[in-house]
């Protein structure tokens, strides 16, 4: 498991090897859509919001996700897990329902993953 900042981004190609050593086509990942930090490579969504909460971060700015490396534009994130499930925020269901965050996180995702 591997925190990603601005300071620390992580390449397409080891998004590929992540992707590679657990899933094979995926990265599951966790976004801190507040301070804009990810944690990527856990077979578990829970664990890395676990490791986040453990940083610092509020369950609230927190969204579970799953990075395709093979593929590219939206369809790079899929916005699918089980902590997503927030019916306190107006989240029922596995997927990140609000556009407004969908967006936030694809824009940290963007910069946090490089060439």
């Amino acid at each position: 498991m591997r925190f990603f900042d601005s300071d620390n981004q992580v390449t397409l190609n080891e998004l590929k090897e992540m992707a590679a050593g657990i899933f094979g086509d995926l990265v599951k990942g966790v976004v801190d859509v507040k301070r804009e930090i990810m944690v990527l490579d856990a077979e578990m969504h829970s664990d890395e919001e676990a490791a986040l909460l453990d940083s610092g971060s509020n369950q609230s700015d927190l969204w579970g996700i799953n990075l395709h490396p093979e593929l590219e534009g939206e369809e790079f994130v899929e916005f699918d897990s089980l902590i997503n499930i927030r019916p306190s925020q107006e989240n029922r269901s596995r997927n990140v329902e609000d556009p407004a965050i969908r967006k936030r996180i694809f824009e940290i995702v963007s910069r946090l993953v490089i060439a």
